[in-house]
Parts: structure tokens; C-alpha cells; sequence
């Protein structure tokens, strides 16, 4: 199989897939970490959204998150997926970086 995926728009015809875009949070500026349990089978995930960076920073900072959290994690769309209910240390963690972060969700 070949990685060029053909689009079609019926206003424009043929669309060239766009090649190596680069996946980085749109929004407001502020950092938000949210509490998960859906489709975990009720164990719980801090899931940090919003952060202005790339791929690759996105992985040392959840690798520094991690380490500092004790605990797994990993990236998965532009979000930091991390294992259990540590949101109070994440969003310490943020701000001392100079983000600002709110925790939403349950």
C-alpha cells in the first residue's frame, strides 16, 4: 500500500494530501488537564490538552512528567495521556514551566 491517500472534494476535484503537517494544539493559551476513565475499564487517566508544542517536545515532556509522577504515560493527538488521578501535580508541574493551567472536568 501506498501512503498517498487520494482526497476528492466535490467544489474543488482532486486534493493532494497535505505531507507532514505538523499536529499543535489550536486554542485560547490555556493548558487544560482533564480526568478519564472512559474506555479504561474504570482505572483513571490525566489527559493534559492544549500545549503549544511540537510532536517530539511533547514527548520529552511527558517523559519528565512521567518520571516526576512515578508513574506510565504516553502522547496520542497532540495530548499527554497520564496514568491515574495526578492532576494537583501536573498542574503544579505546568505552572512552575510558566503555563497556565486549569483543571477541568470531574
Amino acid at each position: 500500500m501506498s501512503d498517498n491517500r487520494l482526497v476528492y472534494s466535490t467544489e474543488q476535484g482532486r486534493i493532494k494530501p497535505q505531507a507532514n503537517a505538523v499536529a499543535t494544539a489550536k486554542g485560547d493559551g490555556i493548558v487544560r488537564i482533564h480526568r478519564e476513565t472512559k474506555g479504561r475499564k474504570g482505572k483513571g487517566a490525566s489527559i493534559i490538552r492544549g500545549l503549544p508544542l511540537t510532536e517530539t517536545e511533547l514527548k520529552a515532556l511527558c517523559k519528565e512528567l512521567k518520571k516526576k509522577c512515578a508513574c506510565g504515560g504516553s502522547v496520542k493527538d497532540a495530548s499527554i495521556e497520564i496514568q491515574g488521578d495526578v492532576r494537583d501535580k501536573l498542574k503544579a508541574l505546568l505552572e512552575q514551566k510558566g503555563y497556565q493551567v486549569k483543571l477541568a472536568g470531574g
